[in-house]
């Protein structure tokens, strides 16, 4: 998969990480399924990740 092709996956990877981190401090500690505090602890950190990758490898010069 291409660099160009990763950006928008990790946009989307954070996007809903950080969305489920959102839905954690609203609705608290209790009342939410594990599987949103699964996301938001990892798609988070997924995404930024993959999108830094992204950047780095379409900034490389071409030979």
């Amino acid at each position: 998969m291409t660099s160009q092709k990763l950006m928008p996956v990790a946009v989307v990877l954070f996007a809903v990480g950080v969305v489920a981190i959102i839905a954690m401090f609203v609705a608290g500690e209790s009342g939410l399924p594990a599987w949103v505090f699964a996301a938001g602890w990892l798609l988070a950190p997924a995404g930024l990740a993959l999108g830094v990758l992204s950047a780095v490898r379409n900034s490389r010069r071409r030979a």
